[in-house]
């Protein structure tokens, strides 16, 4: 399924544009209905994505940009965070991308990545390509009653 809206922004890798996502995402899912705490959780996982790019992606006297890119669907949310890369088109890059698996050693994606495990326990999904540079790719359905369904929960539906 397409998203049905699709929003792409580009920004300097620079730590002042960390709000400006955090704003963006808080307005696109407050839009969208997501409860108050799956935009916090959203916003915590886009702060780490886009902190670890500001961080590792370029070099010391290297400028560079960070593209984020938000694919709205029905039910969830798709949040892009991409470095040393140009537009990128969602559904080609989604086919690329294989999933984060937290067996992986974080070196393997990105020194300092141990922002993946935050990104991954507030997050529905997460896949990584790193073809080029690092792309990040979080999901998060929207469930209008946030209710998780562990294994240890009992039910008292008879």
């Amino acid at each position: 399924m397409e998203a049905f809206d699709y929003i792409e922004m580009k920004v300097p890798a620079k730590a002042e544009y960390i709000g400006v996502m955090r704003l963006t995402l808080s307005g696109i899912a407050n839009r969208m209905s997501f409860s108050y705490d799956a935009i916090e959780d959203l916003k915590v996982a886009i702060s780490e994505a886009v902190t670890n790019a500001v961080e590792h992606a370029y070099g010391e006297n290297e400028s560079g940009e960070i593209t984020v890119g938000f694919g709205l669907y029905e039910d969830r949310i798709e949040i892009m965070v991409a470095d040393r890369g140009g537009s990128f088109n969602l559904e080609e890059v989604k086919s690329e991308t294989g999933p984060y698996r937290s067996d992986e050693p974080v070196e393997k994606i990105r020194e300092g990545g141990f922002g993946l495990f935050l990104i991954e326990a507030l997050m529905d999904e997460v896949k990584i390509n790193n073809k080029y540079g690092v792309m990040v790719i979080m999901t998060k359905y929207n469930r209008e009653e946030e209710v998780d369904m562990d294994d240890d929960q009992v039910s008292t539906i008879q």
